[in-house]
C-alpha cells in the first residue's frame, strides 16, 4: 500500500510542476506577444487576447481580410471533416486545411517582413514559433511598417 502513496505522491509532484512550467512559458510567451504589439505601435493587450492577437498580426503585417479568410476556412474544414463519411468531403476539407496552412505561413512571412526579417526568420516563426516570438518582442526587431501597403512602411 506504501508503494501506491509513494506512486500517487511522485504522479502529482509531477503533474504540478508540469502546470508550473506550462503556466511560466504561456506567461512569459504573453509578455512577448504583449512587447511585439507595442513595438508595432498598437496597445499591448491586443497581444494576450486569444484569436484577437492573431487578428492584430494580421492587421499589423498584412490584411484583416487574410485573418477571416484563414478563419473562415479553417472552421468550414473542421466542419467539413467532423460531419462527413464520404471520400469526397473528406478531401474538400483536407483542402480548406491545406489552405488555410499556406494563408498561415504567408501571414508569418508578412510578420517577418514586417520587423524586417526575411525567410530564414520565416522558418524560425514556422518550426520554433514560441523562440521567434521571444526574439520578436525582446529583441532588437524594430517594426518596419505593414508592407503589404508600401505607402505605410515606416522606414
Amino acid at each position: 500500500m506504501r508503494d501506491v502513496y509513494s506512486a500517487l505522491f511522485l504522479f502529482s509532484a509531477i503533474s504540478a510542476a508540469s502546470v508550473l512550467v506550462g503556466l511560466l512559458f504561456y506567461i512569459l510567451i504573453a509578455v512577448a506577444a504583449w512587447r511585439i504589439m507595442v513595438k508595432a505601435g498598437e496597445p499591448g493587450w491586443k497581444g494576450i487576447i486569444p484569436i484577437y492577437n492573431v487578428y492584430s498580426l494580421y492587421k499589423i503585417s498584412w490584411k484583416t481580410s487574410m485573418f477571416w479568410a484563414l478563419l473562415g476556412l479553417e472552421l468550414l474544414s473542421a466542419i467539413i471533416q467532423s460531419a462527413s463519411d464520404g471520400f469526397l468531403l473528406s478531401f474538400v476539407g483536407w483542402i480548406c486545411s491545406v489552405a488555410g496552412l499556406v494563408i498561415g505561413i504567408m501571414g508569418l512571412h508578412k510578420v517577418s517582413k514586417a520587423f524586417g526579417h526575411g525567410a530564414g526568420f520565416t522558418l524560425g516563426l514556422i518550426f520554433l514559433n514560441p523562440i521567434f516570438l521571444l526574439i520578436l518582442g525582446f529583441g532588437s526587431s524594430q517594426y518596419l511598417g505593414n508592407l503589404s501597403w508600401p505607402n505605410q512602411a515606416r522606414f
